[in-house]
């Protein structure tokens, strides 16, 4: 599956933005999807997951304010981002693992990723 993110964007603090994550390839309804995100000099860290059930998992430092959501017949994955904050900076990815088993909340555990999109809060 081939991932592709949008939405990204500068936004002042309390701000809002949506992303997305089109794909070509098999139906996101038999994959784990999730949200990743990397601030310069940090490592990745998973901000969002989703998995087949629709059960969803968040980082703490996002409850609250994100929110995690699939549109199964445009096979699109949102992540809706609201209240931003300065730390919410990064370079947001998307990914995908098929034959998953419960919410994969952890990089290693996926197989597919988009090239990207630029989120910076001032």
């Amino acid at each position: 599956v081939q991932l592709v993110e949008s939405g990204g964007g500068s936004v002042q603090a309390g701000g809002s933005l949506r992303l997305s994550c089109g794909g070509s390839g098999s139906s996101y309804s038999t994959y784990c999807m999730g949200w990743f995100r990397q601030a310069p000099g940090k490592e990745r860290e998973g901000v969002a997951h989703l998995d087949t059930d629709g059960t969803v998992s968040y980082a703490d430092s996002v409850k609250g304010r994100f929110t995690i959501s699939q549109d199964n017949a445009k096979n699109t994955l949102y992540l809706q981002m609201s209240s931003l904050k300065p730390e919410d900076t990064a370079m947001y990815y998307c990914a995908a693992v098929s034959l998953c088993f419960g919410v994969r909340t952890e990089d290693y555990e996926y197989d597919y990723w988009g090239q990207g999109t630029q989120v910076t809060v001032s």
